[in-house]
C-alpha cells in the first residue's frame, strides 16, 4: 500500500475516533506532541507511547488489507502490545479492547495511567 493512502486512512480513524486510542480510549497526537504534552501535562517521554498509529484490526500477517474498514487509530503503546511477543494470530480487537480496559480499570495497562485518574475524577 501507498504510505500516503495508509497516512490518510490512520487520519480519517483518528478524527472519527475524537483523537482517542480505539483500545485504551486516551488522548493520541498526530503530529507534533508539544502541544498534547502541555494540554496533558505529561513528559514528552509519557507522550511518546500516546503517538498515533495506524493499526489493523486484522493484522497484514493474519490477512487483514489496508481498508478503512480495517484501519483504526491506536497509540503505540496499544499497537505494541497487542503483537508483542505474539505467538499466532493477534487476539481479536473485542478480546483486546476488553482486557485493555480490565487492566485500565486497575490503573495497570499504559505508562501514561495518569491521564486515566484524571479522567476518572
Amino acid at each position: 500500500m501507498n504510505p500516503k493512502t495508509l497516512r490518510k486512512l490512520r487520519h480519517q480513524a483518528f478524527v472519527r475516533q475524537n483523537c482517542r486510542c480505539f483500545y485504551c480510549t486516551l488522548p493520541i497526537w498526530e503530529v507534533d506532541p508539544t502541544e498534547f504534552t502541555a494540554r496533558y501535562g505529561i513528559s514528552l517521554r509519557k507522550a511518546k507511547h500516546l503517538q498515533c498509529t495506524a493499526e489493523h484490526l486484522i493484522a497484514q500477517q493474519d490477512g487483514g488489507d489496508d481498508t478503512a474498514q480495517n484501519i483504526a487509530a491506536a497509540c503505540v503503546w496499544c499497537n505494541r502490545m497487542r503483537h508483542w511477543k505474539r505467538q499466532d494470530k493477534a487476539p481479536s480487537p473485542a478480546q483486546y479492547k476488553k482486557r485493555v480496559s480490565q487492566l485500565i480499570c486497575k490503573l495497570r495497562w499504559h505508562p501514561a495511567v495518569g491521564l486515566y485518574q484524571r479522567d476518572l475524577n
